[in-house]
């Protein structure tokens, strides 16, 4: 690239594959990025990322944090939580933290355990496995089962609608339309949940009461009741299995396997080294918001009524924040993490995906001291331009 032709979209799926290089750029030579073809601003420093996030007065998510989702004018549905403002999104927020409180997600651990151990047995002799197949496509979804209540006969095809939600063709954009938030799957379910109750999350949403931003105290609408549910379950599942993908590829590589032997050595540094992973390979790549107002950047009026997209995937990598930032480093000191965002829609699914990642990697240190090396050939990265992960990701255990 010359100066004249940086350029960065993420429809592109050849900067996608690798957006690092761009993003170097970006920091140094555009920190306010304007691309006119699809008309939004892009902003790749921490420093911005830093504070544009928490910004709500002159950013907006109420009309959703991806791309598509902003240009589409689509409206959000009430209870959608993640694609809200204040005061609607403190109310619904701090019903749905209740939810998952540190007690309720600890509880789940050694079910999330047993179930990634009963994952890996099978393929623990052989020469090797798919990590997608076995670990990605199965474990968030059987915890988001367990958390929500969702049945496990349901739980394969609430999956796939979530990826297919989220997946495009080659160099496309995402069906904003189309991938609405969808709730008929869970019509049948809610009916079954009111006559037979339980400890999970559905039971929690028909009980619950609150006090609304009109003062007045209330249980939830079915229809907002459908919406969480349909939220928790999409949110918590392609993105945290796209990290355990994550896990299987950097580990996999051979200028870090002196570090995988490490956490081999010594297990209590999974949980830092899952973090490592998260900041040089985000799940989300760039963080949407609406321009409610206009605001400046770098002496740059970023004006009213424009798509800002803030890259988390950039961030991660600042000079400016991090020394060495491409390198994996399972002992940097990482005080601070955007690859769940920041500020008020910052993920309430944050610690249970950083739970589910450490015990994958414990698991798997476990059982495969030796590591392991990726089949390249047989690789395929996932054609979606919100979450940047693997399709397939085959790995050949080291004897």
């Amino acid at each position: 690239m010359t100066a004249s032709d940086l350029y960065w979209d993420p429809f592109r799926r050849d900067i996608w594959v690798d957006p690092y290089p761009v993003y170097k750029r970006l920091r140094a030579e555009a920190p306010v990025y304007y691309n006119e073809e699809h008309d939004f601003y892009a902003f790749a420093r921490w420093a911005d990322v830093d504070r544009g996030l928490p910004d709500v007065e002159h950013f907006s998510n109420a009309r959703g944090n991806i791309y598509e989702f902003i240009k589409s004018g689509i409206e959000m549905p009430p209870g959608s939580v993640i694609f809200e403002d204040p005061p609607s999104h403190g109310i619904h927020r701090r019903l749905v933290s209740r939810l998952f409180s540190p007690g309720g997600i600890r509880s789940l651990e050694s079910k999330i355990r047993d179930y990634v151990v009963r994952q890996l047995e099978p393929v623990q002799d052989g020469a090797g496995f798919d990590v997608i197949d076995i670990l990605s496509d199965k474990v968030p979804m059987r915890v988001i089962g367990m958390l929500v209540g969702i049945p496990e006969e349901m739980q394969q095809s609430v999956r796939d609608r979530t990826v297919a939600n989220l997946t495009t063709e080659e160099g496309g954009k995402l069906d904003a339309e189309a991938s609405q938030i969808g709730t008929d799957i869970f019509e049948g379910y809610i009916d079954w949940r009111i006559a037979n109750p339980s400890e999970d999350i559905m039971t929690k949403l028909l009980n619950a009461e609150f006090e609304d931003h009109d003062g007045t105290t209330r249980g939830l609408t079915r229809e907002e009741i459908l919406v969480y549910c349909a939220v928790i379950s999409g949110a918590g599942n392609e993105t945290t299995g796209q990290l355990m993908g994550w896990i299987g590829k950097v580990f996999g590589e051979e200028k870090n396997h002196r570090q995988y032997q490490e956490v081999v050595a010594n297990p209590s540094l999974a949980g830092n080294a899952v973090e490592e992973v998260l900041r040089l390979e985000p799940v989300g790549q760039a963080v949407g918001r609406y321009v409610r107002k206009d605001v400046e950047f770098h002496g740059q009026t970023i004006p009213e009524g424009s798509t800002a997209l803030f890259l988390v995937g950039s961030a991660g990598r600042d000079e400016a924040k991090f020394e060495n930032p491409d390198v994996l480093d399972i002992h940097r000191d990482i005080t601070a993490q955007r690859s769940f965002g920041y500020g008020l829609h910052y993920c309430l699914g944050a610690n249970l995906a950083r739970m589910e990642g450490r015990i994958v990697l414990e698991e798997l240190v476990k059982r495969f001291p030796k590591g392991w090396d990726v089949d390249l050939s047989g690789a395929r990265i996932a054609s979606t331009t919100t979450v940047r992960g693997w399709e397939k990701l085959p790995i050949v255990l080291r004897k």
